[in-house]
C-alpha cells in the first residue's frame, strides 16, 4: 500500500509590493491549519525581508541552520594564466590577467555553478565554502513556519531560495510558498514547483499594471493561477473588468477595513479579526481545498 503523503505547493506572489501578499500568506495558514490540515506549513521565501513570523508573538525558534555557498579559489602557485576559467564562467566573476600574473573570483558574482573547476587542467581552482544565510524553522499556533535569512550584502536570493526548500517537511500536506513581491529570479525559483500560483493584488491603477506583469509570466511558465483582491472596496473596478476580459478566475475578495490595517500596523493581525474578513478567507480555503485537494 502506498502510504506517501500528497503533497501540494501553493505559492502566492504579487507584482508589487504593499498589496497584503504576506498578510494573505499567513492568514491561508491559519485558515487551512484550522479548516483543511493540521499538516501545513508557511514557507516564507522573501530571503531578504522575511517576515511571516513577526505577526507570531508566540512563536518560538525549533532550529536554525545555517546555509553555504561553495566558492571557487584561484591558487596563483598553480594557476598558469590560461583564462580558461574566464571563458567557463557565464557571469563574469572571474578575472584573470596573464601580463601581471593576476587571478581572482569576485565572490558577490559567484554563482557557485562548477565550470571554472571543470575548465582548470591545472588543479589550480579550488571550492572553500562561505555562510550564504541560514533557514529557521518556528513553531506557531496557526502551524509552521520555515523562512530563509540570506546574509546581508549577498546577491544570492535564488540559491537561498532552493536551500530553503530542501527543508520542507515532506510528511506536511500543503505547502504554502509566500514569494518575495515582483517578477525577477527570486519569484521565479519560488513559484518553479508550484503546483497553484495565487496573486494578490489591489483594485488600483498600480496594483493592475503589476497585475498583468505577474500574470504574463505564469502564463509564459505555464503556472495554473488564480488571483485574489486584497483592499477590495477601495480603488476602482478595472481589476474586475481584466479578469472578466482574460478569463482569469477570481479566487476571493478580502474586505478594506481601516481597523485591520491599524492592527496590521501593530503586529497584531489576529487580534479581533472584522468577521468580513475572516468569512472571507474561510471561502477562499473552502474553494482551495475543493479545487485542489
Amino acid at each position: 500500500m502506498d502510504t506517501t503523503t500528497k503533497q501540494l505547493n501553493i505559492a502566492i506572489a504579487s507584482g508589487k509590493g504593499g498589496t497584503g501578499k504576506t498578510t494573505v500568506s499567513v492568514n491561508l495558514l491559519k485558515y487551512i491549519h484550522k479548516y483543511w490540515t493540521k499538516r501545513v506549513e508557511l514557507i516564507d521565501c522573501d530571503v531578504e525581508e522575511p517576515n511571516a513570523a513577526l505577526f507570531h508573538k508566540e512563536a518560538v525558534n525549533i532550529s536554525v541552520k545555517d546555509t553555504f555557498q561553495l566558492i571557487p579559489n584561484i591558487d596563483l602557485q598553480k594557476c598558469v594564466f590560461c583564462r580558461e576559467c574566464v571563458k567557463y564562467c557565464e557571469f563574469n566573476a572571474i578575472v584573470v590577467l596573464p601580463s601581471v600574473e593576476f587571478a581572482e573570483i569576485n565572490k558577490s558574482l559567484c554563482h557557485s555553478c562548477g565550470a571554472c573547476t571543470f575548465a582548470c587542467a591545472y588543479g589550480a581552482i579550488n571550492e572553500q565554502a562561505y555562510k550564504l544565510g541560514e533557514v529557521r524553522e518556528i513553531n506557531t499556533a496557526n502551524g509552521t513556519i520555515k523562512e530563509g535569512r540570506l546574509k546581508v550584502g549577498s546577491a544570492m536570493q535564488t540559491m537561498m531560495i532552493k536551500e530553503l526548500k530542501k527543508e520542507i517537511d515532506p510528511v506536511s500536506e500543503v505547502h504554502l510558498l509566500d514569494s518575495s513581491p515582483g517578477t525577477s529570479c527570486p519569484v521565479v525559483a519560488t513559484v518553479a514547483d508550484a503546483d497553484y500560483v495565487i496573486l494578490v493584488t489591489e483594485p488600483t491603477p498600480f496594483g493592475l499594471h503589476d497585475l498583468k506583469l505577474t500574470v504574463a509570466l505564469l502564463q509564459e511558465i505555464n503556472k495554473p493561477f488564480g488571483v485574489i483582491i486584497n483592499k477590495a472596496g477601495v480603488g476602482n473596478s478595472e481589476v474586475y473588468d481584466f479578469l472578466k476580459d482574460e478569463q482569469i478566475e477570481l479566487i476571493g475578495n478580502i474586505p478594506f477595513s481601516k481597523e485591520y490595517a491599524a492592527s496590521y500596523a501593530q503586529g497584531k493581525l489576529f487580534n479581533e479579526t472584522p468577521e468580513s474578513i475572516r468569512s472571507s478567507y474561510i471561502e477562499i480555503v473552502s474553494l482551495l481545498k475543493d479545487k485542489l485537494s
